[in-house]
């Protein structure tokens, strides 16, 4: 038998070729034109057809492909379409069935290689050489790939046709000499010649695999070689710039006060201090900004060696200053010589706090669901549930100021005006320091709900707060200690959400007496914004600008916090300020971050000079002593994680007590609930409150109504226009605790405590309380 005209065709070529195709029983099988190109098997009438009509087509990946007879067999999609085709000739058939098996493998294989593309095909963004470069090796690769399947499925093809090739010299071998023995070699023939056409396309297979294998073999050595010797090549630029770096940071350290921490700006806020000329350039890249701001003012250099001679010399530089005679210095070793420091003193607790409260249940909830109707509002006038809250109300956050109350204890005993600065300002940040971790927001307290927080035999303070105004809200405090310091203030909070952030502006000054030396010091807080309300983690940051006052001296401290940015290489979190006296001259230097710690340096001598800063203005340089340490922050209890990220004294806050009043926020139910995870019986309590509340205030307008004359509601809007906070006046509601002065050092309209508080406790008399629960 002859060998056929048409080769068995690699499975990228198109084939193409007459078969008879099934149609009806009335006209039976009709001649008709088969293509098979890229895993499609489509037909026409005629050649001429191409160009213009086709009859049908069916997809080989999905086909099943069967055999009748010797020249007959289906090809079926398991759907509608189903083709019975016969060839001219077995051979005829065994060339298509071959044909037809290769183009299916190549396009289940190309299928399956579409669906997982989308993980295959991330563009590069690191240079059109890189793409270019795996783009090609992407391809070559699944050119052996295809090929390789090629081998397996000729493979298949040779054991079959072989078995079968077996079987008839088998039989061939049995037949005894006679009539039939020519049709028995005829098909051994024929056998033959189809395992030899398999044989060939195996064969082309085989020697276009190794023609490829071989060309990109010696083109990917190249590659390789080239690549090793890049990375070879940037591992010892990467080496020497880690070099200069280390030795330019030394260089740094030593003309410079700032601690290690600050001066190496790629040091996280949460890492270990390492110590001077420790390599510590490792992690310089880890931390993104978003914007890069020229966020230092000024700029610290060593002060001169004269100045750290001797003490005798201090002391006469601290008199060339305008200090203090006799003026105590900063360090520990001062404070833990001093009698009456409170460092000194051995503190009995009169009663074992709470240590732990009930963990955080895993409650999801979609911010962005329930915020997307309320941008531009104010976050009071959002219905919140309860699920982004924390257990514990404004008036208890507000009470957490006094975190570190030792900093105003220590600021009661200095003798310098400006020492005593020092740590104002630092007790002014460190009540930023709880805010790091907590995201979630507090109860919008009730109109008259109050919190005492009494540690007079523990720390030797106690402090109240009440809600003086709910439209808009608004908080007044007053603590006072028996170490001789009163502080008090009045927040109302002006807040916005912005729709991928949310601003809250504490509105309102905070004041702080000293009794011994009659210092009265004021402030004003900085903005927080909550981040990633939208999608992503949600943190917390604090911006802005605070001017310290000594309104008896003119003392003043410009603390400034600087925003977050992801393309500064400044430390996150880092506040900077400077202590002056009334004549604008430098005394001290803070530096530090609001959640882990300050550091003050005494300036010895300030110019200016240094380079400009972002608005053209030359930077002051200040040339400092040592600095130390005026406040750090304390560890989280343990599992804090799970407890809201709630400081020691916060674990203590919701604590039921007896004795306080029935408008404490500790008696408060739906947070409570809240607190012992009951979150579904905490809204529904929530609501009911919030309710009550609108119902009291309707009725309280309404006989507001009735009993104010027209002159008299004009005096009304008229103070109410006049107040910046407008507290206590848009509720016709009369606090319990605190009465409404215009304060005589900044002349605004606040709430003072009018005393009573902690009388009527002492006797139990809550009989003016109103019932707000």
């Amino acid at each position: 038998m002859s060998e056929p005209r048409m080769p068995i065709p690699a499975p990228e070529d198109t084939y193409k070729g007459w078969l008879f195709k099934w149609t009806n029983y009335i006209k039976g099988y009709q001649r008709r034109w088969f293509v098979l190109s890229n895993g499609l098997l489509s037909y026409y009438r005629t050649q001429a057809e191409m160009r213009h009509t086709c009859r049908g087509t069916i997809n080989l990946a999905t086909a099943n492909i069967a055999v009748e007879d010797s020249c007959n067999f289906v090809i079926s999609n398991g759907g509608t379409q189903t083709y019975h085709l016969k060839a001219s000739s077995e051979v005829e058939r065994q060339r298509w069935i071959t044909a037809l098996e290769l183009a299916k493998a190549k396009a289940s294989r190309m299928q399956l290689e579409s669906d997982d593309s989308g993980d295959d095909s991330t563009p590069n963004a690191a240079g059109q050489s890189t793409g270019s470069r795996n783009s090609e090796v992407q391809s070559t690769l699944r050119t052996l790939g295809s090929k390789v399947e090629d081998l397996s499925t000729c493979n298949d093809l040779i054991a079959k046709h072989g078995s079968a090739l077996q079987r008839s010299l088998s039989e061939l071998e049995g037949v005894q000499l006679g009539g039939e023995t020519s049709e028995k070699i005829r098909q051994v023939t024929e056998r033959a010649t189809l395992f030899r056409i398999t044989s060939n396309a195996m064969i082309n297979a085989c020697r276009d695999f190794m023609t490829l294998a071989q060309t990109h073999s010696k083109r990917w050595q190249k590659a390789l070689q080239s690549e090793r010797e890049q990375r070879v090549r940037l591992e010892e630029t990467l080496e020497q710039l880690a070099k200069q770096h280390n030795h330019l940071e030394r260089a740094f350290r030593g003309a410079t006060v700032l601690p290690s921490s600050q001066s190496n700006p790629a040091i996280d806020s949460k890492g270990p201090v390492p110590r001077k000329g420790d390599a510590s350039d490792e992690d310089e890249e880890n931390e993104f900004f978003d914007a890069c701001e020229d966020v230092q003012e000024f700029i610290t250099v060593p002060a001169d060696p004269k100045y750290h001679r001797s003490g005798s010399n201090v002391s006469g530089i601290s008199n060339e200053l305008g200090m203090d005679d006799g003026t105590t210095s900063l360090d520990e070793q001062s404070l833990a010589s001093n009698p009456e420091s409170p460092q000194s003193q051995e503190l009995v607790p009169v009663r074992k706090r709470r240590t732990r409260i009930p963990d955080k249940p895993n409650y999801s909830l979609n911010l962005w669901s329930i915020m997307k109707n309320c941008i531009g509002k104010e976050l009071s006038k959002i219905p919140m549930p309860v699920n982004f809250n924390e257990p514990l109300s404004m008036l208890q956050r507000l009470s957490e100021d006094l975190e570190y109350y030792e900093l105003l204890d220590r600021a009661a005993k200095c003798q310098s005006s400006l020492e005593q600065m020092c740590y104002v300002a630092a007790f002014t940040v460190s009540s930023y320091s709880t805010t790091v971790h907590r995201t979630g927001k507090p109860f919008n307290p009730l109109l008259g709900e109050t919190f005492e927080l009494d540690r007079v035999q523990e720390s030797g303070y106690r402090s109240l707060c009440e809600q003086v105004s709910h439209h808009p809200p608004a908080a007044a405090h007053h603590a006072i200690s028996e170490r001789g310091w009163t502080l008090r203030q009045e927040i109302a909070l002006a807040s916005k959400f912005r729709g991928k952030y949310l601003s809250i502006m504490p509105l309102g000054s905070i004041h702080c007496i000293f009794e011994k030396s009659t210092h009265h010091y004021t402030w004003k807080k900085v903005t927080t914004t909550v981040h990633n309300i939208i999608v992503g983690k949600l943190w917390i940051d604090q911006s802005g600008e605070i001017d310290v006052v000594n309104h008896k001296t003119g003392d003043r401290c410009h603390l400034k916090f600087a925003p977050y940015s992801y393309f500064s290489r400044d430390v996150a979190r880092k506040v900077t300020g400077v202590v002056t006296d009334k004549d604008g001259k430098a005394h001290y230097v803070l530096s530090g971050t609001w959640d882990e710690k300050m550091e003050y340096s005494r300036v010895m001598q300030s110019s200016r000079g240094g380079e400009n800063g972002a608005d053209g203005r030359q930077k002051t340089v200040y040339q400092t002593l040592k600095a130390k340490e005026l406040w750090k922050k304390t560890p989280l209890p343990e599992g804090a994680e799970n407890m809201y990220y709630f400081s020691t004294l916060a674990l203590t806050l919701n604590e039921l007590e007896e004795g306080v009043a029935p408008t404490d926020s500790r008696k408060r139910p739906d947070q409570r609930l809240m607190e012992q995870g009951r979150w579904e019986e905490a809204n529904t309590e929530k609501q009911r409150l919030e309710e009550k509340q609108r119902t009291v205030r309707r009725e309280r307008e309404r006989e507001a109504n009735r009993a104010a004359s027209p002159s008299e509601e004009a005096l009304i809007e008229d103070s109410i226009s006049d107040s910046p906070l407008k507290s206590g006046h848009q509720d016709n509601y009369t606090p319990m605790w605190f009465e409404r002065l215009v304060d005589p050092m900044t002349g605004e309209p606040t709430h003072i405590y009018k005393g009573g508080y902690w009388e009527a406790k002492e006797q139990g008399n809550w009989d003016s309380c109103p019932d707000i629960f």
